[in-house]
C-alpha cells in the first residue's frame, strides 16, 4: 500500500491544448500533499475575505489553506471562459471518468477536491467522500453518498461510545456551514479572478450545497421501494 493516493484530473480544450493536475493525497488521513510552490499571490491570505466562520487565527496560520492549494490550479484558467468546452478525464486507481462539458463544470469537481482536503476545519466534514470520488455526480447521486456518509459517521462514532444523531439535522447542519464557507470564499476569488471560470465553479459546488438538505428526505422518500428485502 503507497502514502499517497492520487486523483488525476485532464483537460483538453477545443484549441487542442490540455491542462493536467496530479492531485495526490495521503492515504490514511487524505490530506493534500502540495506541491513546491512559489510565492503565493495575495488573495490566497488569511486574513484577505477571511471566512466568517473559519477559527484558523491569521497569526498561525497566514494563508487560507483551500486558497493555497487552490491558487496554481486557478492560474491554469485564466484565459478561459466559463461555457468553453472541455472535455474532462479524472482517473483514479479504480477507473477513468470522461466527460465533455463546459469549463466550469469540469473545474467544480477538482475544486471540490481541494476544498475538502486541504485543512480547512468546516469543510473537511466532507473528506470522506473524496475517497469514493464520483466526478460529474448527479443531484440524486450526491444526496445518496453524503446520507451514506453521515450515516457511516454516526456508526462510527457509535462503536467508538460516542454520541449518534441517526437523523439528517446533524448533515443539514454541515451544509449550512459549508454554504457560509461558499459565499465566503466566493469573495476571496473575486480578487484571483481575470474572468469567471474559479467564481462559477464555485458556484456550480455551492448550488448542490443548497440542494441537499432541501432534497435529502424527497430522495429518501422516492427510494425507499428499492429497499423493501432490508425493510422486510
Amino acid at each position: 500500500m503507497t502514502d499517497t493516493f492520487k486523483i488525476i484530473y485532464a483537460y483538453r480544450f477545443e484549441d487542442g491544448s490540455t491542462i493536467k493536475f496530479d492531485i495526490r493525497l495521503d492515504t490514511a488521513t487524505l490530506a493534500f500533499i502540495p506541491e513546491m510552490r512559489q510565492e503565493l499571490p495575495d488573495w490566497t491570505l488569511l486574513a484577505y475575505h477571511q471566512c466568517a466562520i473559519c477559527p484558523l487565527d491569521v497569526g498561525a496560520q497566514p494563508c487560507c489553506p483551500v486558497a493555497a492549494n487552490f491558487s496554481g490550479i486557478a492560474a491554469n484558467f485564466k484565459k478561459f471562459t466559463s461555457h468553453d468546452r472541455v472535455t474532462v478525464a479524472c482517473i483514479v486507481e479504480e477507473r477513468t471518468y470522461s466527460k465533455t462539458t463546459t469549463i466550469q463544470m469540469g473545474l467544480s469537481p477538482l475544486l471540490g477536491i481541494i476544498m475538502a482536503t486541504s485543512g480547512c476545519p468546516v469543510l473537511e466534514q466532507l473528506k470522506p467522500m473524496v475517497r469514493f470520488h464520483l466526478p460529474f455526480a448527479s443531484l440524486d447521486e450526491t444526496i445518496f453518498r453524503m446520507v451514506s456518509m453521515h450515516l457511516v459517521a454516526q456508526y462510527l462514532r457509535h462503536q467508538e461510545g460516542k454520541t449518534a444523531e441517526w437523523g439528517l439535522d446533524g448533515l443539514k447542519k454541515i451544509y449550512a456551514q459549508v454554504e457560509q464557507v461558499n459565499s465566503d470564499f466566493a469573495e476571496r476569488l473575486c480578487g484571483a479572478a481575470q474572468n469567471d471560470v474559479n467564481i462559477n465553479a464555485l458556484v456550480n459546488l455551492d448550488a448542490f450545497a443548497k440542494m441537499v438538505p432541501l432534497a435529502a428526505d424527497k430522495l429518501l422518500h422516492k427510494i425507499m421501494p428499492y429497499f423493501s428485502a432490508l425493510l422486510k
